[in-house]
């Protein structure tokens, strides 16, 4: 039987184990919208059960956090996990008092939120990082991010609303965001093949929960969306960017890795829908929030790699060294 490159060409597109489900999924909604519960059953499950796949995705992705990193791990990732989440706890704050809980309603900027904002800036695209650090980077630069992968999922964005003065969460609520991440971590830091078994399903999951997440959006809105996506893109590399950059640079490095964190991470997605689950408040921004994030997914994983090799070269040029690598590998030698 001739083969068809399906995993292949969605991989051409950036994000498109997120973007291309997600779209799919819309589709369905807006054109389609009673066929999952015509065929109920699994049919049905596929394209509603977002949260419980989720759920697993959480404890697959907390498998692969290995606790025991070095100290320049713990440094490394440590601080660049503190300015990306900083950052966003920062905008989150100046935007809640100006916007509260509810998105923009009207105007060129309308569906914009805090919720949308602080979703897109909280969580880096690990896929991502590592390929640029493998690239331009140490291999210890790429082995930070077991400590940024943290930033997975809502906790961190509840954390930052309620920071931000905005709609609290319950403690109950709050403990069970993070729990499945720590029941993952818990398990595969007490045994090795239970991290290799759990971790696999990392990327196996995406499409699934993407799927059901797309079900729920109507493209109606998704040129509006787009349009604001980009934007919203653009500001994540810039605002995320520049303390990223100088924060990599005064804990030692050369800056690139600060510059490839400046990125959504595609399961960002899925955080304005879990937000909205635990507190409703948060429902009329959610699914705008949704698109603007997965836009934003597609317009960072352009823009990062760009300035991540401009910065590279422009380090590569002051110091007269063939790859940032080599330089940093000799100052550990001395």
């Amino acid at each position: 039987m001739a083969q068809i490159p399906i995993k292949r060409s969605i991989e051409r597109v950036p994000g498109g184990m997120m973007i291309v489900p997600l779209l799919i999924g819309s589709l369905v909604a807006t054109f389609l919208p009673d066929m999952p519960k015509f065929f109920g059953s699994f049919t049905n499950a596929l394209f509603t059960g977002s949260l419980p796949i989720l759920a697993v995705f959480y404890v697959c992705m907390g498998a692969s956090i290995d606790v025991k990193a070095t100290p320049y791990l713990l440094k490394k990732g440590g601080v660049l996990f503190a300015t990306k989440v900083g950052t966003a706890v920062l905008i989150g704050v100046i935007m809640g008092h100006f916007l509260g809980e509810q998105p923009i309603s009207s105007g060129i900027f309308a569906g914009i939120s805090t919720l949308a904002v602080v979703a897109a800036m909280n969580d880096t695209n690990g896929g991502l990082y590592m390929a640029l650090m493998g690239q331009y980077g140490r291999s210890e630069d790429v082995g930070a991010y077991s400590v940024m992968s943290l930033e997975s999922g809502p906790f961190l964005t509840m954390v930052t609303l309620g920071v931000a003065g905005l709609a609290a969460f319950p403690w109950p609520t709050l403990v069970g965001a993070i729990l499945p991440l720590l029941l993952g971590m818990l398990l595969g830091n007490l045994d090795r093949e239970m991290r290799d078994f759990l971790a696999k399903a990392v990327p196996v999951m995406i499409p699934f929960f993407a799927l059901a997440l797309g079900a729920s959006l109507d493209l109606h809105k998704v040129w509006q969306a787009g349009l604001l996506g980009i934007g919203l893109g653009v500001a994540v590399v810039l605002v995320t960017g520049i303390p990223l950059y100088f924060a990599d640079r005064l804990s030692g490095g050369t800056g690139v890795a600060g510059v490839a964190a400046a990125n959504t991470a595609g399961n960002a997605a899925a955080v304005p829908a879990l937000v909205a689950a635990a507190n409703p408040v948060y429902a009329d921004a959610a699914s705008t929030a949704t698109l603007l994030v997965a836009a934003c997914v597609v317009v960072t994983a352009v823009l990062s790699p760009i300035l991540t090799s401009m910065v590279a070269k422009r380090y590569k040029a002051r110091h007269g060294e063939s790859e940032p690598s080599v330089v940093a590998e000799r100052e550990v030698v001395r």
